[in-house]
């Protein structure tokens, strides 16, 4: 949502308001209004006129002899709090006496530093080593499976009886009593195996057997496919023998381009809700492997001879032509008739990343049938876009497909001009739906283009028929031999088995066949072969614990994609999308950030200090901090490593606990120190909360903390310090902050009075994982996570220097806070600066719980003219003048405290005290925009590419099934349409309707029937806002004429609040804007594309490409037969539709898998 027009903010030497319009002078006009994105702010003595400073102190009607009070009064109050509260916290916060504390216990710790160099280069070289192994497996995987190729003798009376294979899908469908197996009894030698649980794939497996998966649209019994489960159970030994050389080996995979997958270790297939589209040859990690990079234009005919079920058809067809490609790829659609024209806003070539082919999915939709055909306007159009070099593109294999119902054209002349003789650009044709037209000219476009002819007579041949050309694009990789057999690594995806977040090295697989002594080499790609590598075993190559809660490490590919990153966490991934999140938008960009990018994508080695932006754990705050950037290439790989340390986290702590561990040789429950983590001592020493971390291998995690620490401490019965199995840095960094914070129990909180200062709790938390909250009953109603590394109060106080207020988190979707037995708490909190030596750092973060109602009491007395609570309220009569005060004119005046997220922290206000914790425009929409006018605040806005939307609801197309194309009755009664190729259509799409509910517009993923579908990915836009350049105190006006306000803001000294006086308004005449700082989950307030794609961001492709070899046979180019529908079959195929019994499949045997002699 736009911001509103500014209202009038100005200073203005002028009168306070009144309640009758002010004489002689109408609205003044607004200066020009900011602009909606943060800028430089104006300067100071624009906004504060020296008279400004000498406010005169006229009597506000219904107000007695009260008036506003002059600026150096409000500059006191703010004294006053600023006071107070570091008062407070000096004498419960307890910053000087931990650092004492920690320096009394100097010989306990050693003080270790990062540094940054040596540090990525070393985490870098471990992923190198743990990908090499893969490499390595790939490889031997790859050799082996074309020498048994090589050696397979073909079988053409194969039969199903022959073949002994675990079928992974076996279980589910004997569970589906509506199965084709069970329907027609299953001839396969299925194996039937027992499975135990592990837990690195999560799931269970049978390490003695591979599993095979066969898409549900082919046919098991087909010759084709039984010959390729012959030879390719050979692996089954190797995949075997390389887990035993690499026993941390995950998924190893071999996908066949006859859409065959075997893997290793045997699980049982995943089973979907729906029906089961899984097909290997569409997979991320496949197409990736299987050809080099693409650029491609889709043309799509939409003359008038193209409509009804034949439009639909090609709709689908291009839809899931998008789906083959990555994002390494490039594309454009266009439709075509007398004249071509792209159908969506992208005018060139774009990335084909999943927010670009969203737009074209949605644009082909709107393709509507008329005019004429006009193929030479379609061919001209894309071989322009193939030939604009002034954009980013592939480079590498480039190709027209063309999707039409027929026509008599060959465009020769199309030909002659931009492609012949070199062609240098694929052609590939389609010719979908039934009809009678002529496909010879199709077919020659393709053949003399080094491209291939298919047909789409119906649903069923869509998804077969639009993935084949990838087999034409292998053939130069497999004719430039070991040269094309490099290993890619693929962006980050999910895992169709559940192992979560992964990325795949893939190598392609050759056909090393020859048909006879002397014959041309096999140009056949046989398949790609996988090896999954989870993302959490790379995270755990990375320090955990020693960068401290804001150092991490990343890692991006050539696309700037990341494969690493603290802020990768999808909300909802679809399996057969990449995840795909770019560095800059993983952080908040800025310039320094894209250089660093592009520097990384080139594969230097750098480093750089930065300012910048940083976003809060919990996405409401916005901070400027400093960050140091050092980052190395990992070798061999596509992959470039990062590290991100703030300068307070150059040095932790080690905790040095020898001494003690050579004292007592018995469990770690005996150790000193150890005691203050039992719950038998919080009454006395306060509650403890332990980060939930893997101390120790044998530790049972929960989510809840009281019984993670109950299986921690009785692990700890059994342990020695000085175990193995255990974690020693973070075990003893524990033991030693348990000490530290329970003697800050002993020498500060014990014996102090909570009450006094009207508190709820006082807390520490530590790098170590402690978090101590006095007393023991406050913990009853502490919600902060227990690991300070993901608590947000704990990361913005290290960020900041000074006193961080947090209040309760309040949706404005959800009801007001509940103020019952003085529960609710405003949270304050502050980094503990230590310096030994000449070394700095911050170890632990200490604060108080406010206690809201008598901290808002507390508040009014602090901003009035009474010195304390017990002193008498002045009283004015008619002959003296007083100004307002936020206590004894709380109805006239209001006062309030919001934070620097602009958050509402107190109030003088009582109805407003609910309120605490909610964006101040929803308190007061009018004064919050006077304040971000005034650049008192500043507005960060950015997009969130991992959220999880709800799904639209469906619309109400009546009970008919979704897509379906209904004849009109004219047509009915036209007894020529039931002889026509539309009639023989619509019951073909009627018969594979009954097993692709709703193809057409059902959602993939639907069908797919993953759990995710509840929910879908979607855009989210943010919006925070933080302090902007404005640090001084003054007063200024709200122009609205006869509402005007005037108001007094000023920030509170060392900490992160803002302190606004102002009049309460009387009428809602200017109350028109209002600042919005929640999330906007509509796909429609995202980043437009169409914009995006115009200032693509930077990147480099695979440093491979195989699009040209002067072997190659284009001889096999494609065929198809059109045979007329007959009246006998139509009718047959009715009486099944109307008896509702299913069809027996057929299988289904295309030109590629015909031509294939494995």
């Amino acid at each position: 949502m736009a911001v509103p027009a500014r209202t009038c903010g100005a200073s203005w030497p002028g009168p306070v308001r009144t309640a009758r319009p002010w004489p002689g002078r109408g609205p003044r006009p607004c200066p020009d209004p900011r602009g909606p994105a943060s800028g430089p702010a104006r300067p100071l003595s624009l906004l504060l006129p020296p008279l400004l400073l000498l406010v005169p102190l006229l009597a506000a009607p219904g107000a007695s002899a009260y008036s506003f009070p002059q600026q150096h009064t409000m500059q006191h109050w703010a004294r006053r709090l600023e006071q107070e509260i570091d008062g407070v916290m000096r004498i419960f916060g307890g910053v000087q006496q931990l650092r004492e504390i920690y320096k009394d216990n100097r010989n306990l710790f050693e003080i270790q530093e990062n540094e940054p160099q040596k540090l990525v280069e070393k985490v870098a070289g471990d992923i190198e080593s743990l990908l090499d192994r893969k490499v390595q497996a790939l490889k031997r995987l790859a050799d082996a499976a074309e020498n048994f190729q090589k050696a397979h003798r073909w079988q053409d009376n194969i039969k199903e009886e022959d073949i002994m294979y675990y079928d992974a899908k076996a279980d589910a469908e004997l569970d589906d009593p509506e199965s084709e197996d069970v329907e027609r009894g299953s001839k396969t030698s299925a194996l039937r195996l027992d499975f135990v649980q592990d837990p690195n794939f999560k799931n269970k497996v049978n390490y003695s057997y591979t599993a095979v998966q066969i898409p549900t649209d082919i046919y098991k019994g087909s010759t084709v496919i039984l010959n390729e489960l012959n030879w390719t159970e050979a692996l089954e030994n190797v995949f075997i023998q390389n887990r035993r050389q690499d026993p941390t080996l995950l998924w190893q995979v071999f996908g066949s381009a006859t859409g065959v997958t075997r893997y290793y270790p045997a699980t049982p297939w995943r089973a979907p809700k729906k029906i089961d589209l899984y097909d290997v040859r569409r997979r991320p990690w496949y197409i990736q492997g299987a050809s080099s990079p693409k650029d491609m234009v889709i043309i799509v005919d939409v003359s008038g001879s193209v409509s009804g079920l034949t439009l639909k058809l090609m709709k689908t067809s291009v839809c899931e032509m998008l789906d083959t490609l990555s994002d390494d790829d490039y594309v454009n659609v266009a439709s075509f008739n007398e004249k071509a024209q792209p159908v969506s806003c992208f005018t060139h070539l774009v990335q084909a990343n999943v927010r670009n082919k969203k737009v074209f999915k949605e644009a082909v939709q709107g393709m509507v049938a008329k005019g004429t055909t006009g193929y030479k306007a379609g061919f001209e159009y894309a071989f322009d876009q193939l030939q604009n070099s002034n954009i980013t593109r592939a480079n590498c294999n480039k190709m027209i497909m063309m999707f039409t119902d027929g026509g008599e054209d060959r465009v020769q002349d199309v030909f002659e001009k931009y492609n012949w003789p070199n062609r240098t650009v694929r052609v590939f044709t389609f010719s979908v739906g039934q009809h009678n037209y002529d496909v010879t000219p199709l077919q020659w476009m393709a053949c003399t283009n080094k491209g291939y002819y298919f047909e789409i007579p119906s649903i069923g041949a869509i998804r077969i028929n639009t993935q084949e050309y990838l087999d034409v694009l292998g053939r130069p990789m497999v004719l430039a031999g070991k040269e094309a057999k490099q290993v890619q690594w693929t962006n980050v995806y999910e895992d169709a088995l559940g192992l979560g977040l992964v990325v795949t090295g893939t190598l392609p697989v050759f056909n090393l066949t020859q048909d006879g002594p002397g014959e041309k080499k096999n140009q056949l790609i046989l398949g790609v072969m996988g090896i999954d590598v989870a993302l959490n075993d790379i995270k755990r190559l990375t320090p955990n614990y020693t960068l401290g809660a804001n150092g991490y490490v990343f890692a991006i590919d050539l696309n700037g994609y990341v494969l690493l990153h603290p802020n990768l966490k999808p909300q909802t991934t679809n399996f057969r999308e990449p995840v795909t999140l770019d560095f800059l938008d993983a952080e908040l960009e800025d310039e320094n950030k894209e250089e660093i990018r592009r520097s990384m994508i080139d594969g230097n080695k750098g480093h750089k200090q930065i300012r910048t932006l940083v976003k809060s754990l919990d996405e409401r705050y916005i901070d400027e901090v400093i960050r140091n950037y050092t980052w190395v290439p990992i070798r061999s790989t596509n992959y470039s490593l990062g590290l991100v340390l703030p300068p307070y986290s150059t040095f932790y702590l080690q905790a040095n606990l020898s001494d003690q561990i050579l004292q007592v040789k018995l469990p770690i429950s005996k150790l000193k120190d150890f005691e203050f983590l039992l719950p038998s001592s919080f009454e006395s020493e306060g509650h403890v909360f332990i980060a939930p971390r893997e101390y120790c291998k044998d530790l049972n995690a929960s989510d809840n903390n009281t019984e993670f620490l109950k299986n921690f401490i009785e692990l700890m019965e059994k342990v020695t310090p000085d175990s193995k199995q255990c974690n020693n840095f973070l075990l003893h960094n524990l033991i030693l902050d348990t000490g530290i914070t329970q003697q800050l129990v002993e020498r500060v909180w014990r014996d102090q009075d909570l009450n006094t200062y009207s508190l709820l709790a006082v807390f520490a938390a530590t790098d170590g994982g402690i978090t101590r909250v006095f007393p023991n009953k406050a913990a009853e109603d502490w919600t902060e996570n227990p690991e300070p590394f993901n608590a947000s109060f704990y990361r913005r106080s290290l960020d900041n220097h000074g006193y961080i207020f947090k209040p309760p988190h309040q949706d404005s979707l959800l009801r007001p806070l509940e103020l019952e037995n003085d529960t609710v708490g405003v949270l304050v909190s502050t980094a503990v600066e230590l310096s030994l030596g000449r070394r700095t750092l911050r170890p632990a973060v200490v604060g108080v719980k406010l206690d809201l109602e008598a901290w808002a009491e507390k508040f009014k007395v602090l901003a009035s003219n009474r010195t304390h609570q017990d002193q008498p309220q002045k009283q004015c009569g008619p002959s003296s003048h007083c100004e307002m005060d936020c206590e004894v004119n709380n109805e006239d005046l209001l006062c309030v405290l919001i934070d620097d997220g602009g958050f509402l922290v107190l109030s003088n206000q009582n109805h407003q005290w609910d309120q605490v914790g909610r964006f101040f425009s929803e308190v007061d929409a009018n004064l919050m925009l006077a304040l971000y006018n005034n650049s008192f605040y500043t507005r960060k806005e950015s997009y969130d590419y991992q959220s999880a939307c709800a799904p639209q609801p469906p619309g109400n197309l009546g009970a008919a099934p979704r897509g379906v194309f209904v004849p009109t009755i004219a047509d009915f009664l036209n007894l020529a349409w039931w002889t026509s190729a539309a009639a023989w259509s619509l019951f073909q799409q009627l018969l594979y309707g009954l097993i692709y509910h709703s193809w057409f517009q059902a959602d993939p993923a639907e069908a797919e029937g993953s759990p995710e579908t509840r929910e879908s990915s979607c855009v989210v836009k943010q919006t925070q806002y933080y302090f902007g350049s404005v640090n001084a105190s003054y007063n200024t006006i709200i122009d609205c004429g006869n509402c005007s306000r005037l108001f007094h803001a000023q920030r509170l000294t060392n900490t992160n609040l803002l302190f606004v006086v102002a009049e309460k308004p009387l009428c809602s005449q200017c109350e028109a804007g209002r600042l919005l700082q929640k999330e906007t989950h509509c796909p429609a307030d995202g980043p437009e594309q169409c914009e995006l794609v115009q200032r693509p961001r930077y990147r480099r492709g695979p440093h491979i490409c195989f699009d040209y070899n002067a072997t190659e046979d284009t001889s096999d180019c494609g065929r198809g037969a059109s045979f007329p529908p007959s009246l006998g079959v139509l009718v047959s195929l009715q009486l099944l539709l109307l008896l509702g019994l299913p069809p027996r499949p057929q299988p289904q045997v295309h030109s590629f898998a015909a031509s294939r002699r494995l």
